[in-house]
């Protein structure tokens, strides 16, 4: 772990290689585990504000969830994240003809119907974000499922923090990334990066 402003970061988001391969897990992120997408308080506002403009995108079950549960919904801890159709999909998840899972959040903004690409959380993934009062700490999360984006990422040599580059700097700024990237540039020419 290393400290780059008021956040603590995992050498792994510099060590670790990852391209995400559509192809091979079918968007299997959106459609497994047991928990929604987290989601920042204003994203909550984003999300009631840009709905009717979503709605279109969705399938019938999203709709019946969201409509049932709320555009998000807020966990026993305090959290918020994003509402499940029978604790299963992200209830914003919509599938291409191949069966690819794809996100509505994206294929609206795609089409140039909102500004808001998707959950900040989602964008920066294999990445996750811990609040804590003082810092933010940035891990690392290896997921089975993502096995063939971490096979693609070592072919293509692509370290995780240069696959979640727009999202790094869309959460924490332009300059904290040009320091990230000194930090990653001081560790290769030392070469403790792995291969």
């Amino acid at each position: 772990m290393f400290q780059l402003g008021k956040t603590i970061v995992s050498e792994d988001l510099l060590e670790k290689d990852f391209v995400c391969n559509l192809a091979a897990c079918k968007g299997a992120c959106c459609i497994d585990g047991d928990a929604g997408a987290p989601l920042e308080l204003q994203e909550t506002k984003i999300m009631q504000d840009i709905y009717p403009k979503i709605k279109p995108f969705l399938r019938q079950e999203g709709i019946d969830a969201i409509e049932a549960q709320g555009t998000f919904i807020t966990t026993e801890d305090g959290e918020f994240e994003t509402p499940l159709i029978d604790g299963a999909d992200c209830a914003y998840v919509i599938f291409d003809k191949k069966g690819t899972a794809l996100c509505a959040f994206e294929e609206a903004y795609n089409q140039g119907e909102t500004d808001w690409k998707k959950p900040v959380s989602c964008h920066l993934y294999p990445v996750r974000v811990k609040e804590y009062s003082e810092f933010s700490a940035l891990n690392y999360h290896k997921w089975e499922i993502c096995d063939a984006a971490c096979t693609l990422g070592k072919e293509l040599q692509v370290p995780v923090y240069k696959f979640v580059k727009q999202a790094l700097i869309r959460k924490f700024g332009e300059d904290w990334y040009m320091e990230l990237e000194k930090v990653a540039e001081n560790q290769k020419s030392q070469g403790k990066r792995t291969t």
